[in-house]
């Protein structure tokens, strides 16, 4: 498969090796989320890591996170079982060697946060467990209710924060890979207060999070603009299952605010979702109706939008006990009482919006990228543990594992290869480059996120998609070769080129499976067993894919 992708320039940005700062450090991490962090405080002390976060530390999927993370924390409940169920979301494409890997390690990986200082709730003197789509048991470690993510990421940055031999560089963009001879060599950086710098490593991680800002309605705060994917995309890393964007299926939704996820662990609490006229539509789906898992329950709420021609449907908690629902979701019920509804009575006006991007750069189970020198853990990543369609819960703990797996083979590398000698070389040299006129990147970003999701989104077909090619086709002839000079720039560059491989694989893939739904190839297809993977042929090249 060619994707006819322009690939003007190997970096977004021309540099001077001589006229820029120089950094040096034994590991750089890009991205501060749960699985960079917990790379980061893998890393042995004796070796110096910097973590760049594009914001603040605290700002991330992962402080975002509601849920809580999944594992077998319960004596009734079997690995067997979370591997099934695991198996089973996944739709046929998971990597049952990872999946095994990721659920065996949960319970001690959980058990691990604990010791760094996270409290999860508990009942009884026991950690309470909540159950969630697609889950045979409840095996749901929660924290604050349903602000797991934040008490998390509390405990881990406190952690990273302490380390001497962690330093944080937040509010920097990391603008490319430093790729030479074929190896990962560190990162090109900026900030208002440095400018441009190049930081030099012996072992680069990636942790950037996801893409969910490429679509219109998402979960995913502003920062998830799909910088990892593209970044690697541009080095000649191997990126896999870009078609796969997983749809939350509850996301508030009140014209005029901003969307907030609303946890699958409502309807596992046995919340109801109804359509506009108060039919509980779900059974009408699926025999698991509101437990069934998040690509069942997107594609269903999508259908029935349409069926009532209605711009959403409606979470229904008031048959539940209403002071069990405000203690063990006190973060919805305060949001929810600032747009005036009550989570007791009220019904909850939801629609489906972009949560997780399945696809990434292709990893090994220890993390390793197609490129020497570097890896990747978390969102940006694609490890095989989700397949098709990840299962609630699952994130986390991805994030989690092979946060701690990277640290190790890390570890293991900086080990291995002894004294670190590095002679500085000339990786780029400045050119002049046409300028061209001003162009209003907040409107080219509303306009892509539009296209995203009436093209890409929930359901797919042929026409749509290759309208969308045409149109970013089109944005990326004028604005890939463009200079841009602060980090809003980039992440339009970064932007298009991560929708453009995403809807060059959803063509490819001409069937419906987990996440990605074809209206025009509606049944999943025995032959499409298999991954379609990505890798930019070089600058100046058309990139170029396969399917395997």
């Amino acid at each position: 498969m060619t994707i006819p992708l322009p690939l003007p320039r190997r970096y977004l940005v021309d540099f001077d090796p001589r006229e820029l700062p120089h950094h040096f450090t034994d590991v750089v991490v890009v991205g501060g989320g749960i699985a960079g962090l917990r790379a980061a405080l893998g890393v042995p002390a004796s070796a110096r890591v910097l973590v760049v976060t594009k914001d603040e530390v605290r700002e991330s999927n992962s402080s975002y996170a509601q849920g809580g993370i999944a594992g077998v924390m319960d004596p009734e409940d079997r690995v067997e079982d979370h591997i099934a169920d695991t198996l089973s979301a996944g739709k046929g494409l998971c990597d049952a060697h990872v999946v095994d890997v990721v659920v065996r390690e949960a319970p001690d990986r959980i058990r691990e946060l604990m010791d760094l200082g996270t409290h999860f709730d508990t009942v009884d003197g026991h950690v309470a467990l909540g159950r969630e789509g697609g889950h045979s048991h409840a095996r749901i470690v929660h924290a604050l209710g349903d602000e797991t993510g934040r008490e998390i990421m509390r405990a881990i940055i406190g952690q990273a924060r302490a380390r001497k031999s962690v330093r944080i560089w937040q509010n920097c963009t990391t603008v490319d890979l430093l790729t030479l001879d074929g190896r990962c060599r560190g990162v090109l950086v900026w900030d208002k207060r440095r400018g441009f710098a190049l930081v030099w490593a012996r072992a680069v991680v990636l942790a950037t999070g996801g893409a969910g800002q490429l679509f219109r309605e998402t979960t995913n705060p502003s920062i998830a603009t799909a910088d990892g994917h593209a970044m690697a995309y541009r080095a000649g890393v191997e990126l896999r299952d870009m078609e796969f964007m997983q749809f939350h299926p509850t996301v508030l939704y009140l014209a005029g605010s901003a969307r907030h996820l609303l946890t699958e662990a409502l309807r596992g609490e046995g919340a109801y979702l109804r359509d506009c006229h108060g039919h509980r539509f779900m059974p009408d789906y699926d025999p698991r109706a509101e437990l069934a898992p998040r690509d069942a329950v997107s594609q269903a709420i999508a259908a029935q939008m349409a069926k009532t021609r209605h711009p959403n449907v409606y979470l229904d908690l008031s048959h539940l006990d209403a002071d069990f629902i405000r203690g063990r979701f006190p973060g919805i019920d305060r949001l929810c009482r600032g747009f005036d509804l009550d989570i007791t009575r009220d019904l909850i006006p939801v629609c489906p919006g972009a949560h997780y991007m399945i696809g990434g750069v292709t990893v090994d189970d220890r993390g390793r990228s197609s490129l020497d020198g570097l890896w990747a853990a978390g969102e940006v990543s694609s490890s095989g543990l989700h397949g098709a369609n990840r299962l609630a819960s699952n994130s986390l703990l991805e994030g989690l594992v092979f946060g701690a797996r990277v640290a190790e083979d890390v570890a293991a590398h900086l080990d291995a290869s002894g004294p670190w000698q590095l002679e500085v070389p000339p990786i780029a040299i400045a050119t002049a480059r046409e300028r061209r006129p001003a162009i209003d990147l907040d409107d080219l970003r509303k306009s892509l996120r539009a296209l995203m999701w009436r093209r890409m989104g929930i359901t797919r077909d042929a026409e749509g998609l290759a309208d969308a090619a045409r149109q970013v086709d089109r944005w990326c002839r004028y604005i890939l070769p463009h200079d841009f000079d602060d980090p809003a720039g980039w992440a339009i560059q970064n932007m298009l080129t991560t929708a453009r491989l995403m809807i060059a694989a959803a063509a490819e893939r001409t069937e419906s499976r987990g996440v990605h739904s074809r209206a025009d190839y509606p049944a999943a297809d025995p032959a499409w067993l298999r991954h379609i993977t990505l890798r930019a042929s070089g600058a100046s090249e058309a990139p170029t894919g396969r399917s395997r």
